[in-house]
């Protein structure tokens, strides 16, 4: 595939266009967040100027759901619109993978229709995160895992995802957004699981899906659970936190590395199956 100077680049695609679908992983280690953010390098940031690149036209990236600084992915979902002429998903993908790999890869590209869109098509977005419960650190899953050298109560954080599930006002546990037109955002989101796993070795992985979920929620929800197997909370206070939509009443942040966007899902389709 042929690569295009970048002071070569037109503003945009133009002609009829097709749209492009793309699953990407990514380390978040080296990057500051998703979104793009000018003055720092950020996933769409590497990812926007790499494809442009490659196509020879600037390209306008849709996403999933923007992960923050630190925060993973093994199943994000990008959408955008390019020219068929320069068009080829195999070379697209071998030229990206070698341009902005290992941080970044393009694990599977597809034509999709034109309303197709990754933010607003999506039905339900999967978060995983990961925590290595034992005295010592693993330096090799440092990042990508928090490491909690106390022990934990599994069984008690077990039972604290229960009020976690259903349509609730999450207010307690993210950030609210601020609003153009000066309303309050909504807050609700409609968990369909939420449970642990021990995989044994003190490796303890937690499973979250909802329709969407809002800023910092799923790190603030973690860190609650983590505060119930410590003792500091009880399994019977988070509902309680949750009604109360008060930030001040949930646990700390967890760090970000233990999170990873696991999979989108889609009608018929899945970002990244099992």
């Amino acid at each position: 595939m042929t690569l295009f100077d970048p002071a070569e680049l037109t503003e945009g695609p133009v002609g009829p266009l097709v749209r492009v679908r793309l699953v990407v992983a990514y380390d978040g280690a080296p990057f500051h967040g998703f979104a793009v953010n000018t003055g720092v390098r950020t996933v769409a940031g590497v990812l926007t100027d790499t494809i442009g690149t490659v196509l020879g036209h600037a390209v306008e990236l849709t996403c999933a759901g923007r992960t923050d600084k630190g925060v993973h992915a093994r199943g994000q979902v990008v959408t955008f619109d390019a020219a068929p002429e320069r068009l080829d998903l195999p070379g697209l993908m071998r030229s990206v993978n070698k341009m902005c790999g290992p941080a970044i890869a393009v694990t599977d590209a597809a034509l999709v229709a034109d309303d197709f869109d990754a933010r607003f098509s999506a039905r339900a977005r999967r978060y995983r995160y990961r925590i290595l419960n034992r005295p010592a650190p693993d330096p090799f899953q440092a990042h990508f895992a928090w490491h909690v050298d106390e022990p934990l109560s599994l069984p008690a954080m077990v039972l604290a995802c229960d009020p976690l599930i259903g349509s609730h006002d999450f207010a307690a546990f993210c950030r609210r957004p601020k609003r153009r037109d000066g309303e309050q955002a909504s807050l609700v989101r409609d968990v369909t699981e939420a449970v642990w796993h021990d995989d044994g070795g003190g490796d303890l992985r937690f499973e979250i899906e909802a329709s969407s979920f809002c800023h910092q929620m799923v790190r603030s929800v973690v860190g609650t659970l983590v505060d119930v197997g410590r003792g500091k909370k009880h399994a019977g206070d988070v509902l309680a936190i949750i009604r109360s939509g008060d930030r001040n009443r949930a646990g700390d942040l967890a760090p970000p590395q233990g999170l990873t966007l696991w999979t989108v899902r889609y009608d018929g389709w899945d970002s990244a199956p099992g």
